[in-house]
């Protein structure tokens, strides 16, 4: 143990040792030289060769170094080449100005070329530091949610502090461990310290966060609403002296990550807000339409039953048979919402799952006129689907689910006399179905919206629905990779065209986001 700690301290003192080696080497150099010219040289002469080992040592070993160089070479000169030579007697006043001027320039070049090194050295820590808090600053700003700010900060904090981070932050009010870098671990007494050093950050002489005998440091990240938490670093040397360009790296980082910080929380803080926000108007638009939509049909069908209860036995049978097809239509009418509340709850749960296969057009805007039969009764339907469409891939109950809430919504939006127009193109690799009324048309400012859950166009007229057919058909055409678009026709009408991709692939559809 003993034989290590000597080792040790030979080790750390060996620099400097060195240091003062190479400046004897010097002088010794600078004599060898002054000896072979000597006597052809004045003494003046052999001033300069000593006076530039002082500044080689002065500018490579350091100043005390630099000042031994500049005693040892006054000695060597007076000794050696002052006359009466080999003696410390100084026989001219020229001779003793001479080693005077020696010694002073000597102690002089070495302490300003000293001070220069540590502006130097200054200077270069300076930037590194700069270059360190630019980078922290930007990879903070990259970071999109509070979990990618927490890891960036243990990250920069261990990598500029050279050791590991671990970030502590409050929680259901009491400071627990939120992130750390790869194989850094807290034991309980050192959570504890972190926490008397976050509650001891509220006081108005708060303790010295750095605790080298603890083999940690402790930095309260102060915000401007308070402390936010506590950045821990374990030095990869422990116990080791803690300088000023330490001090204020780590409080400049601490300072950083604690705005960061804030700014992360008020961000989620304001993302909360706004899905709550949305979750409101949601729940409030389903309200309504529970509220009206729901209700209307369930009023009809209890008024129906009640009558058939109640005066069962003076009712004919032209008015049973009207009031049973008035309960049906509203039973009809009643599931059609609740199925297109469920399909929007899939639809946004991303629980919709695609039964791909290669498909007939024909056979999907056939199935669905035949599903819309009975709304289209007395309605003039005109179709053009070209001769030979090629098969596309997807889900045929749900495109033909798409074309009857298209043909639902052109009967209840144009007079009954006008016809429907269902057309289908090939478009390159996309496949282009149209449905198309000659009903009032859409405003301007509401084309942009139709396709938006429980939204309804405002009209004069009466028009019942939930506000959810549009959006499921987005819902689901998305879901194929494809897109939906509404427009005005020329001359009055509307047309919605629905765009598919003839072959689809699961990447497509994981791109789709279904």
């Amino acid at each position: 143990m003993a034989g290590n700690r000597l080792a040790a301290s030979w080790t750390e003192a060996w620099p400097r040792v060195r240091a003062y080696v190479l400046g004897a080497a010097l002088v010794a150099a600078a004599t060898a030289i002054g000896l072979a010219v000597y006597p052809t040289l004045s003494t003046t002469s052999l001033v300069m060769l000593y006076l530039m080992a002082v500044v080689a040592a002065a500018v490579y070993l350091g100043h005390g170094p630099a000042l031994t160089v500049a005693v040892a070479g006054v000695g060597a000169l007076d000794y050696l080449f002052v006359q009466p030579r080999f003696t410390f007697v100084v026989g001219m006043a020229e001779d003793l100005s001479a080693l005077a001027g020696l010694l002073v320039v000597g102690m002089v070049i070495s302490t300003l070329t000293n001070r220069l090194r540590r502006e130097a050295e200054a200077a270069r820590q300076r930037e590194r530091e700069a270059v360190q808090l630019y980078e922290f600053s930007r990879a903070l700003a990259s970071a999109t949610d509070l979990e990618g700010v927490l890891q960036t900060v243990v990250d920069h904090a261990a990598s500029a502090l050279t050791g590991e981070a671990a970030l502590l932050l409050l929680k259901d009010g009491t400071l627990d461990l939120r992130a750390a870098t790869p194989g850094m671990h807290m034991v309980p007494p050192e959570v504890e310290l972190a926490r008397a050093v976050y509650a001891d950050s509220f006081t108005a002489n708060p303790r010295l966060p750095f605790f080298p005998s603890a083999g940690m440091d402790f930095l309260p990240l102060a915000g401007s609403k308070g402390p936010a938490g506590v950045l821990t670093i374990r030095p990869a040397v422990p116990a080791r002296p803690i300088g000023a360009e330490y001090r204020r790296l780590a409080e400049s980082l601490s300072a950083q990550a604690a705005l960061a910080l804030e700014r992360a929380q008020l961000g989620e803080e304001a993302r909360r807000a706004q899905m709550l926000e949305a979750a409101e108007r949601l729940q409030a638009a389903l309200l309504n339409s529970i509220s009206h939509d729901l209700r209307t049909p369930l009023v009809s069908i209890t008024g129906a039953l009640t009558a058939l209860r109640d005066d069962y036995a003076q009712v004919d049978q032209e008015a049973l048979r009207g009031l049973v097809s008035d309960a049906c239509v509203e039973a009809d009418r009643l599931n059609r919402l609740v199925g297109h509340l469920l399909d929007m709850t899939r639809i946004e749960a991303r629980a919709m799952h695609l039964t791909l296969e290669p498909c007939d057009v024909q056979d999907a805007v056939g199935s669905a006129l035949e599903q819309s039969a009975e709304r289209l009764a007395g309605r003039e339907v005109r179709t053009d689907l070209p001769p030979g469409l090629p098969l596309v891939t997807m889900d045929f109950v749900l495109i033909v689910q798409v074309l009857v809430n298209l043909i639902e919504n052109a009967v209840k939006y144009s007079a009954a006399a006008s016809p429907i127009e269902i057309s289908a193109a090939i478009e390159g690799e996309m496949l282009r179905l149209e449905v198309a009324d000659r009903g009032v048309g859409i405003p301007a400012g509401d084309l942009a919206r139709i396709f938006d859950k429980f939204y309804r166009v405002q009209r004069p007229d009466v028009v019942t629905g939930s506000g959810l057919g549009l959006a499921i058909c987005r819902g689901i055409v998305e879901a194929h990779s494809g897109d939906i678009a509404a427009a005005n026709r020329p001359g009055g009408g509307t047309v919605i065209s629905v765009t598919l991709p003839l072959t689809l692939d699961a990447t497509r559809i994981a791109e789709a986001g279904a």
